[in-house]
């Protein structure tokens, strides 16, 4: 089915930001040391990189991606708002198929999707907290305008849904006759960007376009969802409404987001997103390297030097 894509005139800008901005840590609360592991480390490739009795440090190439804060006694909540999906992506399509082998290999439940744009792995922890593994293929098409009536278009103009399945047998020829297979992720692997729970599409995209900075992409009301970026593709924030009209922040005894890092390159760019949010009345913390809000959903964000 394809996906109609309303008029976007008033929704499409250009970054505030510079385009040298990046996401940094993800924050997420678990309930259980060794079964976290077993699926960040080793299904998603992620190295332990330092730990102690509240939190371990997880990632690649010496840099901490993903922050597992212990303690959750429940699992994440149904219809909550919060975290969708974080995005680890991956240098190579290579590694893409690596992390699928490692998934089969333990069992592991996964959703190899073709977004046109990049090709996503997709998989759960045992808490519920939502993960994705993409490799980024921009040179295979891009997002269709209006006129066109489709999400994505391919580099032949050929409309795509942007959702179909991936040839996985396709995908692990990457790996050669005679595979070695991996057990962690390449060292450049980064977090590409996070998928959120919000309550509103409008009130969400104001404050990620206007008061914090990227670039509005689209809003999609009949998917419920909204896209923003830097230099599109890939895409660095997105949302939907997907929990329901009667969403809300779970408690603190539930698995999920906690926070996650959006870094800016130099001190100006920092004091032009605080700049812009005051003058939207949005309260904030300041911290060590930056300072904290929360999105209307409540998600909690900080911005801080890289």
């Amino acid at each position: 089915m394809m996906i109609t894509v309303e008029s976007q005139a008033a929704i499409r800008s250009a970054p505030l930001l510079p385009t040298t901005t990046g996401l940094g840590p993800v924050r997420i609360a678990v309930s259980d040391r060794e079964r976290a592991l077993f699926i960040w480390r080793d299904v998603v490739g992620l190295d332990l990189i330092a730990e102690d009795e509240h939190t371990l440090r997880l990632g690649a190439g010496g840099r901490t991606l993903i922050v597992l804060q212990l303690g959750a006694t429940a699992p994440v909540a149904e219809h909550s708002l919060g975290l969708y999906h974080v995005a680890i992506h991956v240098p190579t399509r290579a590694a893409l198929a690596q992390m699928v082998v490692r998934a089969l290999q333990r069992r592991v439940r996964v959703s190899p999707t073709d977004h046109l744009v990049s090709e996503a792995i997709y998989l759960w922890d045992f808490d519920g907290n939502g993960i994705e593994i993409t490799f980024e293929t921009p040179w295979r098409g891009r997002i269709g305008d209006v006129e066109e009536g489709f999400y994505v278009i391919t580099a032949d103009g050929t409309p795509h849904s942007g959702r179909e399945a991936i040839d996985v047998d396709d995908l692990l020829r990457e790996l050669g006759e005679n595979p070695v297979l991996e057990a962690r992720v390449p060292p450049t692997t980064r977090i590409g960007h996070i998928h959120l729970h919000v309550s509103d599409l409008d009130r969400s995209m104001t404050f990620y376009r206007d008061g914090i900075g990227f670039g509005g992409l689209f809003i999609m009301r009949r998917f419920g969802m909204g896209d923003l970026g830097l230099d599109y593709p890939p895409h660095t924030i997105a949302f939907n409404i997907w929990a329901g009209p009667n969403s809300r922040q779970p408690g603190p005894e539930h698995a999920g987001l906690q926070s996650y890092d959006i870094v800016l390159p130099d001190a100006e760019a920092l004091a032009g997103a605080a700049d812009r949010l005051k003058a939207m009345n949005v309260t904030r913390t300041d911290i060590a390297t930056g300072f904290a809000v929360a999105d209307p959903a409540g998600n909690r964000v900080q911005l801080v030097l890289g």
